[in-house]
């Protein structure tokens, strides 16, 4: 008698394929499992302390007023053309960005219930402050991830 969890890693890695086959051709660059995996767990701490724009609308109008931070779009969006303009804002605004495979898991991480197209992760909330140690701790998990988004960019090119 084998016990739940081997059941169930079948189903799992099905549903890890399907999540693959779902990505667009332009969701480049997309996150491995471990920089997704760590830049979702920095979504949820960025949720937990305000500093969080969910959504297409949310992202865009804070670019265009001048925010910084990391720019965090699924890569299984439908039609492409919802999320197409997001990057070249990104660009432009000089704002990092990464693809994740999954719009359900970054609604997850940033506690939201329906999926989310992207979100963009502030360095600072827009109201209220944090003590200085939660502001360091954000800023260093910031720093780290954007090196690692920087990394998978350079190897692309």
């Amino acid at each position: 008698m084998g016990s739940d969890s081997e059941a169930e890693k079948p189903q799992q890695k099905e549903k890890e394929r399907k999540k693959m086959f779902a990505i667009s051709p332009i969701a480049k660059p997309l996150a491995g499992k471990k920089l997704s995996k760590k830049t979702l767990k920095f979504v949820r701490k960025a949720a937990e302390h305000k500093c969080l724009k969910r959504g297409v609308k949310e992202v865009v109008k804070s670019i265009r007023r001048g925010h910084k931070g990391l720019c965090v779009i699924a890569g299984n969006i439908s039609p492409i053309d919802v999320i197409t303009h997001v990057p070249i804002l990104c660009e432009e605004a000089d704002i990092p960005y990464v693809y994740v495979p999954s719009k359900e898991d970054l609604a997850t991480a940033g506690s939201t219930k329906r999926p989310t197209c992207c979100v963009l992760v502030l360095t600072k909330p827009t109201k209220g402050e944090l003590s200085p140690e939660e502001q360091e701790k954000l800023k260093a998990d910031y720093s780290h991830i954007v090196e690692d988004v920087s990394e998978l960019t350079s190897s692309m090119f």
